[in-house]
């Protein structure tokens, strides 16, 4: 079963500053269809304006992914973290127990696009954590963040995988899946015809109860996207 929700559709708050488009219910934009997909509860897109950014502030029992899309994320912690997040690059914060932070464009002229991505933890009350890795623009399906931290990946509090697909164009690939499970695509740059269902940068699509994914690149430019691999 897929549900394809396109990019246009989704919820969005502008406060100058700051543009952000929000996939599922964020702050003052509410709708019961969308408060979220198994496990993965914001997915917001967001634009920041040079030398802008979110003020220290805090979260707690959350696992907190931020990717950037262009420019560079200045980001400090009360972990100590003191980090610049470049585009490519992918962030993981545990907020555990609870956590402050802020993030800031870290350039005066250009403009700032991340993901910001959040995921309920299965576990509560432990102790903050902080995560930062490039894994590269290899093509094909590079693993991101798992369960177990294995290979490399960053390691989630949750039943949980992210993984990044890069297609040059006309390339194909299959995935087998687990029908138990959900998964969810965010399409973050290009287009990609998953299982005759066309996505578009920033749309996003939501299987459940499916044992594969035929994915085609048939465009004449390069396609990113994340996969999420969510409790059933």
């Amino acid at each position: 079963m897929f549900s394809l929700r396109k990019a246009q559709d989704r919820g969005s708050a502008n406060f100058g500053w700051l543009d952000s488009k929000h996939t599922f219910s964020f702050g003052s934009y509410h709708d019961a269809k969308h408060m979220g997909f198994s496990k993965l509860r914001v997915i917001n897109d967001d634009t920041v304006s040079p030398g802008a950014g979110f003020s220290t502030h805090g979260h707690r029992d959350m696992e907190i992914i931020s990717f950037v899309t262009h420019g560079v994320i200045e980001h400090k912690d009360s972990m100590g973290n003191v980090q610049s997040l470049p585009k490519g690059e992918f962030q993981l914060m545990s907020a555990g127990r609870g956590v402050q932070h802020s993030e800031y464009n870290g350039s005066e002229t250009d403009l700032l696009t991340f993901l910001q991505i959040w995921i309920e933890p299965n576990e509560f009350g432990g102790q903050p954590g902080y995560q930062q890795k490039n894994f590269g623009h290899a093509v094909g399906l590079t693993p991101i963040i798992t369960p177990t931290g294995e290979n490399g990946t960053l390691s989630i509090k949750q039943d949980a995988s992210l993984s990044q697909l890069i297609l040059s164009p006309s390339e194909k690939i299959e995935l087998p899946l687990d029908e138990t499970r959900k998964y969810y695509i965010h399409q973050v740059q290009g287009k990609l015809s998953i299982n005759q269902h066309e996505l578009e940068t920033a749309d996003g699509l939501k299987i459940e109860k499916e044992m594969s994914l035929n994915i085609e690149n048939a465009s004449q430019h390069q396609a990113l996207a994340l996969i999420f691999d969510l409790p059933g």
